[in-house]
């Protein structure tokens, strides 16, 4: 009797956007229970629209609670939303242009407690952007594809990094792992992780462009693997590089993954590097992703 193969539906663990390709069903909105984490991972614009809406509301309360106790205000027109509004901006900013000013006790002391607030979201709001700036990001390119390719008469999967700021990440380290999933005798579907053994993991000065080579040999996760094995079964190559930006000395990290549609096989990297005609070393970026097929 034929043996039939159980379809594994291709996902990809990975989001190039930079979070996980995961649906969490029944859990909680944990986001929403670690605000800092939050404001720290938005993208600047909302960042910067929930700030704006945050302040505009905040003004906007303490301008109903200056109208509900009455002609409190100075030269403000009684009853005024706006004249309300644009005094607690004045108050909350400590500003204090003098033409309102409070005039009743309830009013001084809302005051007294609006500039406290407004001091507290100031510090809040600074010690955020000053997070969001000083947060260690590594601009590190991969290329588009891998390819699976002979090296020294043995096939082995390459993939290419590059450091796109102008100087260096010093002790960088590389892990490529592969990611498959694969069926128990009982017929349940797992996520298996395998180590992929590299022909260089580490690199004391990483500056240009960084070619990462797995052996394809009889230990390697992919021996005996076919393009269709690999599309089949789910499989991902997930890297990882970490090192240490000279600048401004902190720990930087990158990740990227390829899926099976994203490795090319009997396909070479082309050659990026040159020399000038005045003796130095030049990278054309502007082919960092191509490839083409081996000549026989």
């Amino acid at each position: 009797m034929k043996k039939t193969r159980r379809k594994i539906p291709k996902t990809r663990m990975i989001n190039r956007d930079g979070g996980s390709n995961v649906l969490r069903i029944g859990a909680s909105n944990y986001r929403w229970r670690d605000p800092y984490h939050l404001l720290l991972t938005l993208c600047w614009y909302k960042t910067l629209g929930l700030i704006s809406l945050s302040y505009i509301l905040a003004n906007a309360l303490f301008a109903l609670a200056y109208l509900a106790g009455g002609d409190g205000i100075e030269n403000a027109r009684p009853g005024n939303f706006l004249d309300a509004f644009f005094f607690s901006v004045q108050t909350m900013a400590s500003i204090g242009y003098g033409a309102m000013y409070p005039k009743t006790v309830y009013a001084n002391i809302l005051v007294t407690i609006e500039s406290l607030l407004g001091l507290i979201g100031l510090a809040m709001a600074t010690g955020l952007m000053f997070a969001r700036f000083s947060l260690p990001k590594a601009r590190v390119m991969f290329s588009h594809v891998a390819v699976i390719t002979p090296y020294n008469d043995m096939p082995a999967l390459m993939l290419r990094v590059a450091n796109e700021r102008q100087n260096w990440i010093l002790e960088a380290q590389v892990r490529v792992t592969l990611v498959r999933s694969e069926i128990t005798k009982e017929g349940d579907v797992m996520r298996r992780f395998y180590d992929m053994s590299l022909l260089r993991s580490h690199s004391p000065l990483f500056a240009l462009s960084w070619t990462i080579m797995h052996p394809i040999d009889e230990s390697s996760p992919l021996y005996g693997v076919s393009p269709e094995e690999m599309a089949e079964d789910g499989m991902e190559v997930v890297i990882t590089l970490t090192g240490l930006d000279e600048t401004v000395s902190q720990t930087i990290h990158a990740r990227h993954s390829y899926v099976a549609e994203e490795i090319l096989w009997n396909m070479r990297f082309v050659d990026i590097l040159s020399k000038t005609q005045d003796g130095r070393r030049s990278i054309n970026y502007s082919r960092f992703h191509d490839v083409m097929p081996i000549e026989d």
